[in-house]
């Protein structure tokens, strides 16, 4: 492998935003991985630099898609919530 080439994208901004907007437990393991991008790479381990990255986006998606299943199920709560309080009003 080239050493002049540059190490790949950790991610690490998508890992804290998911980490703040979404879902906390999986954001933090998003960050965990995007922080050994860096390192690994400088290390010579670039298979394992390269797999850090993609494992740091992947949770970051893991995350976001996280906090979109809780907001539907909660809407899908709400709204069952709201139907039964009408039915039994009537």
């Amino acid at each position: 492998m080239d050493t002049n080439q540059r190490p790949p994208d950790n991610n690490l901004v998508w890992a804290i935003l998911a980490t703040v907007m979404c879902c906390l437990p999986l954001g933090v393991v998003a960050i965990i991985k995007s922080s050994k991008v860096d390192q690994l790479w400088y290390q010579g381990r670039h298979e394992e630099a390269i797999k850090a990255a993609e494992d740091a986006k992947k949770w970051s998606i893991y995350s976001a898609v996280s906090i979109g299943i809780i907001v539907v199920l909660y809407i899908l709560f709400a709204v069952i919530i709201i139907a039964f309080e009408g039915a039994s009003n009537i």
